[in-house]
């Protein structure tokens, strides 16, 4: 059994199934560059037939993305495993299909009525009719920590045969403990004849905050491939957290018996940074790895021990998962050849067009502040980066507000060369400019929620304002802005966040009329 453990990242498709994490082109492009760059072996691009937008994403990660296998999931189903193949055919030998059924007897009694025979044929047509157009299949019996482990053995057994490369089981509602999960992946390998002939692979999800646990478990059982996300985004409580997966394997190397991967572990916080910008999820502070407090000591017994030596409070190096890298503030004097050599530093990759947006705007914040810091930058990409794909882009805001004054917004914005301009008073500042912004838009939204944070420490720090609103029709759109002042990283938040509508509704009207 080889001592390697496949590291599947998901982020693109199940962590994007995370309500208000929805992610375009661009930024999905990002994640995957990142992805490349931390070395995971596959990156699962999303669920091809589910729209066109998932089906361009994929078919593009696969054209410009080199290194990882470029994964497409497919139900059981015709349609979806060809649009699949159609969607990684230009990875080439790095294509891989991911086909899914059911199994656990209540998926079966009212999910899909099916009985076990049916489950069984349907699992060994979807693989064959994904093998014709893929070598590396993989297959999930969805929801397998909940099925009986006699007819999971079967249907393992059956996908094997048909082709599968690499057979996935899943605890999709996350209801699995490490031993119960452990024994079940031994009962897989002792009971199934031709499981050496496959990759076994386990994808845990948080319900219960074990899925870490839960594939640790695993991989100590077996298991060769683990599936998640970086931060563990996802449906629900979400994923199995992937850096913390890595870095236990290569910090209790003693317990797992020389088992490693193939990640880059100085590339993990930037990882975790960059998707949290482009999905719009904070890191909580306390998160192991990446959160802010990882390596934060505030205790003055720690502190002593820390300055004598590291290790008696700390299992990691902090700088082996990109920690304490020197960072070189800028000034509004930088020459744009010193803020690109950055922004590469920092794993984002800006067109000619898209550079130069990100330029006016660190000019612009660069003026109202001494330096310009790493996280200043990282924000301010997010603020231009899709600029040349905006609908409407803010072109002006005057707000007037105080005790005894009736709060009132005047927003000026852009839409192409035309110039719209409109004002609202406002039970606030902020609630002013975004009832100007929705009397300009025609949109209606409700805030959902709203918070803001300093993206450095000072006076002059970048506001960074999350939102979250729904335009009646009950998506929660993200929407993501910053600037030295809040009211207009706000009203650029929900700027964002009405673009953001925009391209959702125009991908749902070509989906209507041209679905695949």
């Amino acid at each position: 059994m080889s001592d390697k453990i496949i590291i599947f990242d998901t982020t693109l498709r199940d962590g994007e199934q995370c309500p208000g994490a929805s992610m375009n082109l661009r930024e999905k492009m990002e994640v995957a560059r990142q992805l490349a760059r931390v070395n995971v072996d596959v990156i699962e691009a999303g669920f091809p037939v589910s729209s066109p937008g998932d089906f361009e994403s994929v078919q593009t990660i696969a054209t410009e993305i080199r290194g990882p296998v470029i994964c497409g999931l497919a139900r059981c189903a015709e349609k979806d495993i060809d649009a699949a193949g159609a969607a990684v055919k230009p990875a080439g030998e790095r294509g891989r299909i991911h086909v899914f059924l059911a199994t656990s007897a209540i998926h079966r009694e009212f999910k899909l009525k099916k009985a076990t025979e049916e489950i069984i044929r349907m699992t060994v047509e979807g693989v064959k009719r994904a093998r014709a157009l893929v070598k590396d299949v993989e297959f999930s019996p969805e929801d397998g920590s909940r099925t009986e482990p006699e007819f999971l053995a079967r249907v393992v057994q059956a996908a094997i045969e048909a082709g599968a490369t690499t057979v996935n089981i899943p605890d999709t509602v996350g209801f699995a403990v490490p031993e119960q999960y452990a024994a079940l992946i031994e009962y897989l390998r002792a009971n199934v004849k031709n499981i050496d002939d496959a990759v076994l692979s386990v994808h845990c999800h948080d319900d219960l905050g074990l899925a870490v646990a839960n594939s640790l478990a695993a991989v100590k059982a077996g298991a060769r491939q683990v599936e998640g996300t970086f931060n563990g985004i996802g449906e629900r409580a979400g994923n199995c957290a992937l850096e913390e997966v890595v870095m236990a394997i290569k910090t209790r190397g003693d317990f797992y018996g020389g088992l490693h991967t193939d990640i880059v572990t100085r590339e993990i916080l930037k990882t975790s940074r960059i998707i949290a910008r482009m999905s719009g999820l904070h890191v909580a502070r306390s998160k192991a790895i990446v959160g802010e407090n990882a390596f934060a000591h505030s205790s003055g017994i720690h502190q002593d021990g820390i300055l004598k030596k590291r290790e008696t409070y700390e299992i990691m190096d902090p700088v082996e998962i990109g920690w304490g890298g020197t960072e070189l503030p800028l000034t509004k004097h930088s020459g744009s050849h010193a803020i690109k050599v950055r922004l590469e530093h920092l794993g984002f990759t800006l067109s000619a067009e898209e550079f130069a947006a990100f330029y006016l705007r660190f000019k612009e914040v660069g003026d109202k502040k001494k330096v310009v810091y790493d996280d200043d930058l990282s924000a301010l990409v997010e603020d231009s980066m899709f600029v040349a794909q905006e609908t409407y882009t803010l072109d002006y805001i005057h707000v007037t507000s105080g005790s005894t004054t009736v709060p009132t917004a005047t927003v000026r914005l852009k839409k192409g060369t035309e110039t719209l301009q409109d004002s609202s008073p406002g039970n606030g500042a902020v609630d002013a400019a975004m009832q100007a912004i929705d009397r300009i838009v025609h949109r209606s939204g409700n805030l959902a929620q709203y918070s803001v944070e300093a993206v450095t420490h000072g006076r002059d720090s970048l506001g960074e304002v999350t939102l979250k609103v729904d335009f009646g029709n009950g998506d929660l759109i993200t929407g993501k802005g910053a600037s030295t002042d809040v009211i207009e990283a706000s009203a650029r938040a929900y700027i964002n966040a009405v673009n953001r509508a925009e391209m959702l509704h125009g991908r749902r009207q070509a989906m209507a009329a041209a679905p695949i």
